[in-house]
């Protein structure tokens, strides 16, 4: 018999560190190649980690809750073969040198005298996991500071939600002050009460993933200015083609034929036109991305919002870009996306029509400085132009809203974009093929 180890595996160029949210299997179990071993979270996406090899699982090395740094080995696989001198089990200290590693670029000036920024992975029996003590390192947050702060994570472990939450308070005057010298007494201060409510309530946690759009959403408006033109596409050309090609093209194709990737493309001739939409904010420069990655905010069944990208759109035919949007939005549901397949994105666009909404109001998913809304379509009557003159005809219509950040987009290229993407929709070509 032999041993094999298991390591946290690497999920993304940013992603160094992810939490167990649950054991798939027991010690003692028996477990097969590529089969699920355990549920993880990252700040990004939650994911499976499959065992790389078949046996037995002979040791988890971490309890559900537990934050890994990438790399670190999570379990111990008894397979067949000869034996193999396993791995021991990394220890807290281990666990802190790694996570110090990781953090040891220089660190700003010390808050005050006699106290550094430069926190420990765990103090006082409490960990800070690299994310924490990063924040903390930025935000002038003492070693002291953050041993008080009641943390609200797996066993009291202090996340990110709870320091910048401190830090908010801190700068309004209203978090305590800390200690000279001592942690924090055992003892966590009562919460806050509850605002008075009438009649039988029902009190949901926010799950992670909720939380983590929140805080998002607050940054964004926080961040960004935002301003909101609106257009009216007729899209009647684009209904017909699709009406006439969706049953060949799931037939040919084995999958469906969407409103999704005729909008992606509209908006990518756009972003050609008007460069200047396909940017981001650092401080006061402006940096202009050279490659067009479309975000599509998705649906997931649990209620929450998740936004796979699909890089280089620009490089994809419609058949490309259908094939892509098929598959991110599928494996988007079944929580198979990897963390690197929703960064980097450049714009993005939301689908409120879905659910029968004609417009919206989307907020700008930072640190892009544009998104667009397209709504449901709708048959309404028209005016058109005719070799005869104007007539009233039923066309196929839809609203498209753009949201932009107003620091760097004005409403001239803003309604100029959003109206360049409903000319390209009115104007798509109903012989084409695919």
């Amino acid at each position: 018999m032999s041993q094999v180890e298991l390591k946290m595996p690497k999920m993304g160029e940013s992603v160094a560190e992810a939490t167990i949210i649950k054991w798939l299997k027991n010690e003692g179990d028996v477990i097969e190649a590529d089969e699920p071993l355990m549920e993880i979270a990252t700040d990004k996406v939650d994911s499976d980690v499959p065992s790389t090899t078949g046996g037995t699982l002979a040791k988890q090395l971490f309890k559900e809750g537990d934050v890994v740094q990438v790399g670190a080995v999570v379990a111990m696989i008894e397979t067949e073969g000869g034996a193999v001198e396993p791995a021991p089990a990394p220890t807290q200290e281990t666990v802190a040198e790694v996570a110090a590693a990781k953090a040891a670029a220089p660190q700003p000036a010390p808050a005050a005298a006699g106290d550094t920024v430069v926190v420990a992975a765990r103090s006082n029996g409490k960990f800070f996991s690299p994310l924490v003590r990063n924040i903390a390192a930025q935000e002038n947050v003492t070693s002291v500071e953050l041993e008080a702060i009641s943390g609200t994570g797996a066993e009291g472990r202090v996340t990110k939600r709870d320091i910048l939450g401190y830090i908010k308070e801190r700068g309004t005057g209203g978090a305590p002050a800390a200690p000279a010298a001592a942690p924090a007494p055992a003892s966590s201060p009562a919460p806050a009460p509850m605002g008075a409510v009438s009649g039988e309530t029902e009190i949901i946690e926010m799950d992670r993933m909720r939380r983590l759009i929140a805080d998002h959403m607050v940054m964004s408006k926080r961040t960004s200015p935002h301003v909101t033109s609106f257009v009216e596409a007729d899209v009647t050309n684009v209904a017909l083609w699709r009406s006439r090609m969706k049953g060949m093209f799931e037939k040919r194709e084995g999958e469906k034929l969407t409103f999704t990737p005729i909008f992606i493309e509209a908006i990518v001739k756009a972003i050609k036109d008007f460069p200047l939409i396909n940017v981001s904010v650092d401080g006061d420069r402006i940096i202009v991305k050279k490659d067009i990655n479309i975000g599509m905010a998705t649906a997931l069944p649990s209620g929450n919002l998740i936004v796979p990208v699909i890089r280089n759109a620009d490089r994809m035919n419609l058949l490309g870009l259908t094939k892509t949007v098929n598959d991110l939005a599928n494996r988007a549901r079944q929580n198979k996306l990897k963390p690197d397949e929703i960064q980097g994105g450049t714009y993005t666009i939301t689908n409120v029509g879905t659910f029968g909404n004609v417009m919206g109001t989307p907020i700008i998913n930072q640190p892009q400085a544009a998104i667009m809304a397209t709504g449901a379509i709708r048959k309404k009557p028209a005016v058109i132009e005719t070799p005869m003159g104007d007539a009233i005809a039923i066309r196929q219509m839809m609203f498209l809203s753009h949201s932009y950040d107003h620091r760097i987009i004005d409403g001239a290229l803003g309604g100029s974009f959003v109206k360049k993407v409903a000319d390209y929709l009115a104007d798509f070509d109903v012989n084409r093929n695919i």
